[in-house]
């Protein structure tokens, strides 16, 4: 039992440990096999640290710190669009946008123009 214990601390130490270098370069073009190496892990390991301890992927939390930096963005500055995209860590403005609609249900620019309380509020 010690051993499974053991085991389940170091994916609680690898998930927290990626999450923090996530938050802290996530405008970048960073990936799994960065981060595990900057923590010393295999790949697989940071995938059943993300999946058991975050119950989430590597890309699907990557997707939601830069969705909610970018609805900050959008909410608090007059920043474009695309300059968000960009300063979020997305090359394709039309693949941040799509991303955007899905996380938040509506555009990146609706979200703008209701003056940072919501779509249509």
């Amino acid at each position: 039992m010690a051993r499974r214990e053991s085991t389940v601390e170091r994916r609680e130490a690898l998930f927290e440990e990626a999450v923090a270098i996530i938050e802290r370069d996530y405008p970048r073009q960073i990936d799994l096999n960065t981060v595990a190496a900057e923590i010393a892990t295999s790949r697989r390991q940071l995938q059943r640290a993300f999946a058991e301890v975050g119950r989430t992927s590597f890309r699907t939390h990557l997707a939601r710190v830069r969705m909610r930096h970018a609805l900050d963005l959008l909410q608090t500055g007059a920043m474009p669009v695309r300059q968000v995209a960009h300063s979020v860590g997305y090359r394709q403005p039309a693949q941040f946008a799509k991303t955007f609609r899905r996380h938040h249900g509506a555009p990146p620019s609706s979200f703008r123009r209701s003056n940072g309380d919501g779509p249509g509020h």
